[in-house]
């Protein structure tokens, strides 16, 4: 697994949701289990199914969530503040309109609706190493090909 770009928070907010997990959820199955094997044959009780459903689906949250924290880089404001890079601020203008503040973060950190974005998006990718006054070109999912100008790094 690549390197993923977390926020220290992201980070917080996971290793703690990962340990509620191996601890609170587990043992929380494991109970279901205990229970679901009291009631005898194995092959046709419904309530053991779902809750060795529901533990396989646990610890393959659990495997991804332990990689992702094992390939997690924090994110840091660069000191360089003339290159698009993965933690800073960009403005761009899109042609005709106003400018646009997004932040560049990481996937798992990413929200739109807060002008956070992200450093695999199709913007993102985009503006990842150019400069104040460079013009990029994005194609969006769609096919359509937009341009914007930068025009402030902070």
């Amino acid at each position: 697994m690549a390197d993923q770009f977390l926020s220290k928070e992201k980070i917080e907010e996971l290793q703690a949701h990962l340990e509620a997990l191996k601890t609170t959820k587990r043992f929380e199955i494991a109970e279901r289990l205990k229970r679901a094997k009291e009631h005898g044959d194995l092959s046709e009780n419904f309530e053991y199914a779902q809750a060795k459903e529901d533990q396989d689906k646990l610890e393959y949250e659990i495997f991804d969530l332990e990689n992702l924290l094992k390939n997690a880089r924090v994110i840091t404001r660069s000191k360089n503040k003339n290159v698009v890079s993965v933690g800073l601020s960009v403005a761009i203008k899109p042609k005709g309109k106003n400018p646009v503040t997004y932040s560049i973060v990481g996937s798992h950190d990413a929200n739109p609706t807060e002008n956070k974005i992200s450093n695999v998006s199709p913007i993102g990718r985009a503006l990842l190493g150019h400069k104040v006054g460079d013009v990029v070109k994005v194609k969006t999912p769609k096919g359509e090909e937009l341009e914007y100008e930068i025009v402030d790094i902070q």
